[in-house]
């Protein structure tokens, strides 16, 4: 795949902050679901301060060299719940989910020292392309049914949650936003090549608005797929410049008062909360770069080097859990985004970071964001998710299937992903793409001699 913007080129500035919006829409969605999810009065616009400030510290280690942003971890959902168990206060579990993310910072340093002293050939050895190319395709397959499922929804609900939004209108919008992305990186010229996402985004925008519109006319719950409440609450006192600007709720704030109720036991529940799943992230971590690494035709486990790239992701996350509470992790939509557009500019994934961090306090922007209907971000998420796998599938074309052992590992891989294969001792959840790796890994080493029997 031939780059437009290859990772050290800077586009113009005019059209680099139009690539950055971009990048931010792609990763927005899911950055901002995992304090909604959590609660506990969590701020979505902290959460996305939180992911600004750690891909700024992820670049500052890889030294601008990886175009990868940092969000929201959902590998961590489990254990940020964890911080909350028991009936703690606010600001214990606040303190809890800073606490956490140090504990699986430490791990990512402690591997990257270990990385630094021996290398990286052990990675290649326990994951060449038959365990890692069927991996990075679970990554996209295991999202799947999330990018369906949003297709089919509207953000019009009823008080107890009931979609009101008809699926069949709510997927016509999905399928304006898909078809648009599809027409504009196929057919497109110059600019539209390099932002069909903004403009998918835009065109399914405008359909399910229309049909909004009509349905507040004619009062049919059926057509209503815009829930426009964030923005009216936003203005329902008037304007003022409290009503443009707000400070986020950042997570540091109110984690200082937990300091009194801090006890050791509490700091080893936490700890047994978030340091099995680093090593089930670090595995991702892997998986993300290696099909990065493809993309860009250029290893980034080699340069800037894993070493780097583990520091950057381990204190990126730290730091993203002292401003929003969340973990972050490497984002699969980001990669995606890059492969479209073809775009590996670092510039714009730095661009990006500063624009989440100065929009967190821009609260018409963030409230606008969360207008946009599950449909249209549906539609665009088959696309993202779609080349994930793609590139993880490209990955296996030079393997030899004819062969049983690869036969068997990317057998194994691609049937426990798929399925879902997920593991949980106490509070510590194994997800199915760590569980497809794994089994992948141990049935490759199994097997790693079955080359030479059929030499001899």
């Amino acid at each position: 795949m031939k780059l437009i913007y290859d990772v050290k080129d800077k586009p113009k500035f005019g059209q680099l902050l139009v690539f950055a919006i971009q990048q931010l829409l792609a990763i927005m969605a899911a950055t901002i679901a995992v304090p909604a999810i959590i609660g506990n009065g969590m701020s979505a616009s902290a959460a996305l301060f939180g992911a600004g400030v750690g891909t700024i510290v992820y670049q500052l280690f890889t030294r601008f060299r990886s175009p990868v942003f940092l969000g929201s971890s959902f590998a961590f959902i489990g254990s940020m719940f964890a911080a909350f168990a028991g009936g703690v206060s606010m600001s214990l579990g606040y303190l809890g989910m800073i606490l956490g993310a140090a504990c699986a910072g430490l791990v990512y340093v402690i591997i990257a020292i270990i990385v630094k002293l021996v290398g990286v050939n052990w990675i290649n050895k326990i994951m060449p392309a038959v365990v890692i190319g069927p991996t990075v395709a679970i990554i996209g397959l295991s999202l799947a049914g999330n990018a369906v499922g949003d297709m089919l929804k509207g953000d019009v609900t009823t008080a107890e949650n009931v979609m009101l939004t008809s699926p069949y209108v709510a997927f016509v919008c999905a399928l304006v936003t898909l078809f648009v992305v599809i027409l504009c990186s196929t057919y497109g010229k110059k600019m539209a090549k390099l932002i069909p996402f903004i403009i998918g985004i835009i065109a399914g925008y405008i359909v399910a608005a229309i049909f909004t519109v009509i349905g507040n006319v004619a009062e049919i719950d059926a057509l209503k797929v815009i829930d426009f409440a964030p923005l009216t609450a936003l203005f329902a006192d008037g304007v003022t410049v409290e009503t443009f600007v707000s400070i986020p709720d950042f997570v540091f704030l109110e984690a200082f008062n937990g300091i009194k109720e801090f006890d050791l036991s509490y700091l080893g529940t936490i700890a047994v909360a978030y340091v099995p799943v680093a090593f089930v992230v670090f595995a991702e971590h892997i998986a993300d770069h290696k099909n990065l690494s493809t993309i860009i035709e250029k290893d980034l486990l080699e340069d800037p080097g894993l070493s780097r790239t583990l520091l950057g992701d381990g204190i990126g996350s730290v730091a993203g859990a002292f401003f929003g509470g969340c973990p972050n992790t490497t984002y699969g939509e980001s990669v995606g985004c890059v492969a479209i557009t073809r775009n590996a500019s670092v510039a714009t994934i730095t661009t990006t970071a500063i624009l989440a961090i100065l929009i967190s306090f821009v609260s018409p922007f963030v409230a606008f964001l969360d207008t946009i209907p599950a449909c249209v971000m549906g539609g665009v998420c088959m696309t993202l998710y779609g080349f994930i796998a793609v590139s993880g599938l490209k990955m296996v074309q030079k393997v030899d299937l004819e062969k049983n052992n690869n036969l068997f590992v990317v057998s194994v891989i691609l049937i426990s992903g798929i399925g879902g294969l997920t593991l949980t001792f106490g509070k510590v959840t194994i997800t199915s793409i760590a569980c497809a790796l794994i089994l992948g890994i141990i049935v490759n080493v199994m097997l790693k001699g079955a080359d030479k029997k059929d030499a001899e």
